[in-house]
């Protein structure tokens, strides 16, 4: 027997990328049912040979499914979570809404998978950040090993992380550049079309953006709070894929061989680091996979036990959609989610 499945945000690119994993990962699902703003109502989305028509998020009736997988951006998160999880459903929201939140989890399987216990306090669970998910799946065997005291990453994170509207104007931009068209920026503060920005989200009043408060934010509740983390959050002009430069500073001696070792070994991971001209992974590599890539294995000589990294991932995948399915996974195997009633017959609404 499957689940009663809803997706919130069915029509943008993380919802869109949810449909497609959960067909990929074979997740048992009885009845799909696909959700967004009434502007969206009726608007078609495939779901494996089928497809399957949007309804209205306000009318639609949450005590008739058992997961929700939602995508629809911190707003609608923090008006409807809460309301949907009381309603009998447990709730994987990818937004930030919830995040911060100690009454719910925060996940990547990789890392932290006993944490999930908690989804019953409010039927939420929360899916971290695009570049802190690939991060900490990284960082978590390194860490179990010699243990990280501190941290520098700078991210070089795709415009898909800023939604369809991201992708939209750098295809624009780019095109009105060679065509001597108009460039004027309108998502992003400034030009993305060969450009690079060290700006994502807002500035706080310490002087970074809320983004990189995410990251630590995040791999302190999930990994460890005592990592000195710090963060630069830069928009590159790639449509898909973040990447990740990473120094660590470990408490113990780490060769590079051992790192490189423990790294292969480590699930969800998958280590390219060759001494060639192609011997690394770029985000075009990555592109529709699922794994956190990691390249570039080396010493760093500024500190007594240090490492620096290369970590490439799918931001739609692993991510946000991919991670958002293995919790669901992760739910299943523990038996925290309901079953629906009846046999294996796939309906899609």
């Amino acid at each position: 027997m499957g689940y009663r499945v809803a997706i919130v945000g069915a029509t943008g690119n993380v919802g869109r990328e949810m449909l497609s994993i959960l067909e990929e990962l074979n997740f048992p699902v009885d009845e799909l049912h696909a959700l967004a703003s009434r502007k969206s109502k009726g608007i078609e989305v495939a779901f494996g040979e089928k497809t399957v028509r949007c309804q209205d998020i306000e009318q639609f009736d949450f005590s008739t499914v058992d997961l929700v997988l939602m995508s629809a951006g911190g707003a609608v998160s923090r008006e409807w979570s809460e309301k949907i999880g009381k309603a009998g459903p447990i709730v994987i929201d990818n937004s930030s809404a919830f995040r911060k939140d100690p009454d719910v989890p925060l996940v990547v399987p990789e890392v932290n998978p006993d944490h999930i216990k908690l989804a019953t306090k409010k039927n939420i669970v929360a899916n971290p950040n695009c570049s802190t998910a690939q991060l900490v799946v990284a960082l978590k065997p390194l860490h179990d090993a010699a243990k990280i005291k501190r941290a520098v990453v700078s991210t070089y994170q795709s415009v898909s992380g800023a939604g369809k509207e991201g992708m939209d104007e750098l295809w624009n931009q780019t095109k009105a550049i060679y065509g001597l068209g108009d460039a004027t920026p309108k998502k992003f503060p400034k030009q993305i079309a060969f450009n690079v920005l060290p700006f994502i989200g807002e500035f706080r009043d310490d002087g970074y953006t809320d983004e990189e408060a995410k990251m630590w934010d995040e791999t302190h509740k999930m990994l460890d709070p005592d990592i000195k983390l710090t963060v630069t959050c830069v928009r590159v002009p790639v449509f898909v894929g973040h990447s990740e430069a990473v120094t660590l500073e470990f408490e113990r001696p780490i060769a590079v061989e051992e790192a490189r070792a423990i790294l292969r070994d480590a699930p969800g991971i998958m280590v390219i680091d060759k001494h060639e001209d192609d011997g690394y992974i770029t985000p075009v590599d990555a592109a529709g996979e699922h794994a956190v890539f990691v390249s570039r294995i080396r010493k760093d000589h500024t500190v007594e036990h240090g490492l620096s990294l290369w970590v490439v991932s799918d931001n739609l995948r692993k991510g946000a959609a991919l991670n958002a399915v293995q919790i669901a996974q992760l739910l299943d195997e523990q038996g925290m989610l309901k079953t629906a009633s009846g046999y294996r017959t796939l309906t899609v609404g």
